[in-house]
């Protein structure tokens, strides 16, 4: 369990950010290092925060506290969903900042009395994000990098300022949030329209074929993650593979060796764990859909 501190009750005429951790966690652990939790204890605390969340004023500096600490507590579920675009064009920091955006609106929404885990609920939320930015988002012009910056920061900027207004932000508001003039919000609006899909026709470099660079441009996704949106639904049935089933998935998507290193480590040809792994994905999809279709 991660390094906590547990505080007494104090009175809310106390100041401060330490009086303000207090009043926020009422007796709960304070992590000092949240994005270093395990899963398992970010987990638990995700629990117990979600509980405490829904008990605050929103608005408020305990509120807020909360909500950052779970947001800095399910970081890695981004990382996680992020590793599904490796092959996309754009910076890994920015596929990261944009799947953030749809870890704050997962923690939003989530409901502590929904039968389901926090991960399960916001992977399909946060990896929507991702989808939406690369399908609204290539760049057909050459746009500064300053500019491209300044674009995912008004994005967040209008995302966050929607939530706590109720309506889109206006450009003075947009500016006043970002510490920037309206000229310069007036800027990145008008670079967003460099951003245009960009065409699958587009001839591929020498140096890739045209299925590669299809991919590459469209963020080529294994198959199998998007089982992982279904954690709930997926644990029972790995539950029933045989164990060397369940310890190829271990290997391909919890350490994420390749097929070639799978088959080092237990004693088959790369072929052979390809097959392996084809069969199994095949069956936790067929049991995803036989579940689904007896709901």
């Amino acid at each position: 369990m991660p390094t906590a501190r547990n505080h007494p009750a104090t009175t809310r005429t106390e100041a401060g950010p330490a009086a303000v951790r207090r009043r926020a966690l009422d007796g709960l652990p304070e992590v000092d290092r949240p994005t270093e939790v395990s899963t398992g204890d970010a987990q638990a605390l995700s629990t117990a925060l979600f509980a405490r969340l829904e008990t605050l004023e929103e608005g408020t500096p305990e509120h807020a506290y909360v909500r950052n600490t779970l947001v800095e507590l399910n970081v890695s579920l981004v990382k996680f969903a992020a590793r599904r675009f490796r092959n996309r064009v754009e910076p890994t920091e920015d596929i990261i900042q944009v799947g953030t955006i749809g870890l704050i609106k997962a923690i939003d929404r989530f409901e502590t009395g929904r039968d389901v885990e926090f991960s399960a609920f916001a992977l399909p939320t946060i990896v929507g994000e991702m989808k939406r930015f690369f399908r609204d988002t290539s760049w057909a012009v050459q746009v500064p990098r300053r500019l491209q910056e300044l674009r995912i920061e008004l994005a967040k900027a209008v995302d966050t300022l929607e939530q706590r207004l109720g309506r889109r932000p206006t450009r003075a508001e947009l500016a006043a949030h970002l510490h920037l003039d309206e000229e310069s919000v007036a800027e990145g609006e008008q670079a967003s329209n460099g951003y245009v899909a960009r065409s699958l026709d587009t001839p591929a470099g020498d140096d890739e074929t045209a299925e590669t660079a299809g991919a590459r441009r469209l963020g080529a996704e294994e198959r199998a993650f998007e089982l992982i949106e279904a954690l709930e639904s997926l644990k029972p049935l790995i539950a029933g593979l045989d164990a060397r089933d369940r310890r190829i998935l271990e290997l391909r998507f919890g350490e994420e060796l390749t097929q070639a290193q799978i088959g080092e480590r237990l004693g088959l040809s790369q072929m052979h764990i390809s097959r392996l792994l084809t069969r199994v994905l095949d069956e936790l999809r067929t049991g995803l859909l036989e579940d689904a279709s007896n709901r």
